[in-house]
């Protein structure tokens, strides 16, 4: 874990945060919902809902993705910000939507037994069938 302050925001620049604590290390997630929602996989950190401060012009919107958990998105400019389990006190945030240097690092694969058939991973890092990330 990192910690840190880190800022970011959509592409369109009308969802904006600050995380002003601790970030884990990137996990990238090749679950079928995943990938149907950016295209290829997420790449994800994670930090304290307290540690997370959003800046909303009017355009974060939720999508209930499942039973338990919800997606947040920029409603204008479509960019995939966020992820939350309802029963868990951390929101998942796209490595990708954070300002550079983000100094973030990418450090095992989970969900890679859902990964679409269009791609390999390339790398040698740790790979998980489901989510069993130790």
């Amino acid at each position: 874990m990192m910690n840190s302050e880190h800022t970011g925001g959509c592409l369109c620049g009308n969802v904006t945060f600050k995380v002003t604590g601790s970030l884990r290390d990137v996990i990238g997630c090749h679950c079928g919902q995943c990938r149907k929602q950016t295209g290829l996989h997420y790449a994800a950190t994670q930090t304290a809902d307290e540690a997370l401060h959003v800046t909303d012009r009017g355009h974060l919107t939720w999508y209930r993705s499942s039973d338990n958990a919800k997606r947040g998105f920029c409603g204008k400019c479509g960019s995939a910000l966020f992820w939350k389990h309802d029963d868990d006190p951390h929101t998942s945030i796209l490595a990708g939507s954070f300002d550079e240097p983000s100094n973030l690092k990418l450090t095992c694969h989970i969900f890679v037994g859902d990964k679409g058939d269009f791609y390999e991973i390339a790398d040698d890092l740790p790979q998980f069938p489901q989510s069993g990330r130790p």
